[in-house]
This record gives C-alpha cells, sequence and structure tokens, in this order.
C-alpha cells in the first residue's frame, strides 16, 4: 500500500509547495484537490492544487504538474472533487457536474486515472427518488469515465453534519446496502469505492465486513478517525446533527481500530492508495500545526503500512 495525504488541507501552499511537503515528510503519494476557482462554500472544500481546465489547454502547464511530482519521486493518487451533483439547486449541480467532467479528463491527460467524489444525494428526497436521479445523471459521467478510462471511487461520507445538511444529508453512497443499489444501477467497472471507516464508526456500522463483500469495488483509501462523544450521545441521540455528538480526529485520536482495519486490508490483498485526511479542529490555525498533524498522522499509520 502506498501513503500519502489529501491535499485539502494545506490550502495556503501551491502545487509545487504540497509536493514539495510531502516529499520533506517521507510521503509517497498525494490526493490532489482540484476545485474550481473560488470562495469555499464549506471546511475543506475550494481548494485546487492543479487548475484543471488549465491542464486540458496547456500542455506546458500538464507537463509541468507530471514532471514535478516525478521529480520529487510523489505519485498522485487522485484528483480529488466532491462537489454534490444533484443538489437541489439545478444551476449549482448542473456547473458541478461540468466541472466533475472536466476533473476526468484531466485526470486522464494527467495518466493518474483515478478521480475521489461524491456520488450527491438531493437531501430533500427520498432514497428512492433519489436512485432514480442516480441513473439519469450519472450515466453519462460514467461514460466520460469509461471512455477515458478513469475509475471513479466515491467516498462514503453522508455529507450530514449540521442544519445546513439536514434532513437526508448530501451523499447518498453511504451504506453497504445503498451500495448494492448503485453498482446494480450503474453496472461499470470504472466505478467504486473511496473507504473511510470513519464514517462508518459514527453510524455505529461494521468498518470491517464491507471490505471483504466489496474487496473488487475498492479502488481508493482514506484513513480519518472519528471520536464519540458518548456523554453527548447520551443526551442527543443519533437523530441529532452528528457533529453534537462526534468530531473528526488524526488517525490513532479516535475510535477506529486501525489494525483491524488494515488488517482487512492486506487479508483482501489490497495494494493501492491510502491517504490520510485531516479535518481535526486541534490541528488549525498555523501552517506549523497542520505540518504536526501531518507528521504524526504518518508516524501513527506507518505502523501498519510500510
Amino acid at each position: 500500500m502506498k501513503l500519502g495525504f489529501v491535499s485539502a488541507i494545506l490550502e495556503q501552499s501551491s502545487y509545487e509547495e504540497m509536493i514539495d511537503i510531502a516529499e520533506q515528510l517521507g510521503f509517497q503519494c498525494v490526493e490532489v484537490a482540484c476545485w474550481p476557482a473560488g470562495k469555499a462554500e464549506r471546511r475543506y472544500a475550494g481548494v485546487s492544487h492543479i487548475d484543471v481546465q488549465r491542464v486540458l489547454d496547456d500542455d506546458k502547464y500538464a507537463n509541468h504538474i507530471v514532471e514535478y511530482a516525478r521529480k520529487k519521486n510523489i505519485q498522485i493518487s487522485s484528483l480529488a472533487y466532491y462537489p454534490n451533483v444533484m443538489d437541489m439547486n439545478q444551476e449549482k449541480a448542473g456547473k458541478a457536474v461540468e466541472h466533475l467532467k472536466t476533473v476526468i479528463r484531466a485526470s486522464a491527460r494527467l495518466d493518474v486515472n483515478m478521480v475521489t467524489t461524491f456520488i450527491g444525494r438531493n437531501q430533500l428526497k427520498t432514497v428512492e427518488e433519489n436512485l432514480k436521479m442516480v441513473k439519469e445523471i450519472w450515466t453519462p459521467i460514467l461514460k466520460l469515465a469509461e471512455e477515458n478510462k478513469v475509475r471513479v471511487a466515491i467516498e462514503n461520507c453522508p455529507m450530514l453534519f449540521g442544519k445546513d445538511q439536514w434532513p437526508g444529508g448530501q451523499n447518498l453512497m453511504t451504506s453497504p446496502v445503498i451500495w448494492k443499489k448503485i453498482f446494480e444501477i450503474l453496472d461499470s467497472e470504472y466505478l467504486g469505492i473511496n473507504f473511510d471507516p470513519s464514517h462508518f464508526t459514527w453510524q455505529m456500522m461494521d468498518y470491517i465486513q464491507p471490505i471483504y463483500e466489496f474487496k473488487d469495488k475498492i479502488f481508493h483509501i482514506h484513513y480519518k478517525d472519528i471520536k464519540i462523544h458518548k456523554d453527548k450521545l447520551r443526551q442527543c441521540g443519533t437523530m441529532a446533527y452528528p457533529l453534537e455528538y462526534m468530531s473528526p480526529k488524526l488517525p490513532g485520536l479516535g475510535d477506529v481500530n486501525w489494525g483491524k482495519y488494515v488488517s482487512a486490508l492486506t487479508d483482501i490483498g489490497y495494494d493501492g492508495y491510502t491517504c490520510i485526511e485531516v479535518e481535526d479542529k486541534a490541528f488549525e490555525g498555523s501552517q506549523e500545526k497542520i505540518i504536526d498533524s501531518l507528521r504524526l498522522s504518518k508516524k501513527y499509520i506507518e505502523q501498519y503500512v510500510v
């Protein structure tokens, strides 16, 4: 397995600076944030370390992206863009779809051949209604991915944290039950999972068995931990906004059993990209703290991943 991190945490750094940090800290890969330019709508979104439209328009720039990473011995695990392509605002959803298509084309141009993203969700519609939307919206996206030989890995984050995402969340692909349904609707070898066990942890779900059940669909791995505040959970219950009873943490500082998790990945022979995702508020506020978060996370995960 190759160990890296999600570049969004280094939003103040240029592409070159971000790659330099990856090299200096001894990482092997990075999942590179590729949002369109503009103001971020939420934490860790809106970061763009690669201008994907420029990749398609400017061969010199595209070659620089590839060569700079190669020179530093850093692999790009995927191009990352996590919007809601099924947003209830159709104009917003349409723009997200078009940028996602550009990310797919750029991933092929850079010979990365992987895009990490969300399936999306209209948070005011039922699961059944959203499944119908999945086929309509995602069929042409996957056709483009197949034509470009780019694998699309969907993260299992519900995108349900506070009142802005209530009631349904903004990403439908949150459980093995729904994974099965979506893989039946979108029967493509280019569609898979970017598996993050932390999201199953706060949903009180098993994050080990799905590794075996969906071993052929796991394209990419995230390392992020979650701390369940049991005293708060006893007071508010699971129907509350999730951030009322849980907090994202660095790997090893929450409730995920990383030994069992990585053990299962080795059982299925997974040897792909694994990336630390930092969303721990205790390590925000300065570049020094951010670098510390990456260094500490790497030190912890290297117990299991060489």
